[in-house]
C-alpha cells in the first residue's frame, strides 16, 4: 500500500531537481540539452553564458542549466553550483589535446564546497566519430576511479543522434531514487 501511494503521490509532487551541464567548449553541452527537450539536433553556436530549460523525464522535473565552456566563462562556472545536485561533464571524445584541461576542471569542480553532495555523469560525447577516445580510456586520462567523495558514471554517447543520452537520465534517476 506504501508502495501504491508513493508512485500516486510522486505524480503530483513538483520537486525538481538541479543539473548542470559543463565542460570545454564546442563539447555538445547545448546540442544534448536541446536533444532532451526537443528530442532533434538544433543548430546552436557557442553559449555565451548560459542557457537554462526544464526538462521533464518520467515524472521528474530538472532544471537544467547549460553553461558556456570558453575559457573565459570557465572561471564563472562556480556561480551557477549552489543546490546543484548533480553535474553533467560533457566530455568531447575526439578532443585529446585538451583531456588533461578538463580533468583540471573536473578536479577542480570535486573540491568546491557547493559540489560536496552532488553526483557526477560523463558524458563521453562524440562516440560515432571514428577514432574517438573510448569511455574506459576517457576514466583512465580523467582518474574516475580517484573519485571517493562523489558518486559518478561515465556514459558513451551521442548527441547528434541522441544514444546514450537517455541511459545517462536513467542513472540519474536510480541515484535520486537511492536517495529517497
Amino acid at each position: 500500500m506504501g508502495l501504491l501511494f508513493t508512485k500516486i503521490w510522486s505524480l503530483f509532487t513538483n520537486e525538481e531537481h538541479k543539473i548542470v551541464i559543463i565542460g570545454l567548449d564546442n563539447a555538445g553541452k547545448t546540442t544534448i540539452l536541446y536533444q532532451f527537450i526537443m528530442n532533434e539536433v538544433v543548430h546552436t553556436s557557442p553559449t555565451l553564458g548560459s542557457n537554462v530549460e526544464e526538462v521533464v523525464w518520467k515524472n521528474i522535473r530538472f532544471i537544467m542549466w547549460d553553461i558556456g565552456g570558453q575559457e573565459s566563462l570557465r572561471q564563472g562556472w562556480s556561480a551557477y553550483y549552489s543546490n546543484t545536485e548533480f553535474i553533467i561533464l560533457v566530455i568531447d571524445s575526439t578532443d585529446r589535446e585538451r583531456l588533461k584541461l578538463s580533468k583540471d576542471e573536473l578536479w577542480k569542480m570535486l573540491s568546491h564546497e557547493d559540489l560536496k553532495k552532488a553526483s557526477i555523469l560523463i558524458y563521453a560525447n562524440k562516440q560515432d566519430v571514428k577514432g574517438c577516445l573510448t569511455p574506459a580510456e576517457i576514466s583512465d586520462q580523467l582518474s574516475l576511479t580517484s573519485i571517493k567523495k562523489h558518486h559518478w558514471q561515465i556514459q558513451a554517447c551521442c548527441a547528434l543522434t541522441g544514444e546514450g543520452l537517455y541511459q545517462g537520465l536513467e542513472w540519474i534517476a536510480n541515484q535520486l531514487k537511492a536517495r529517497s
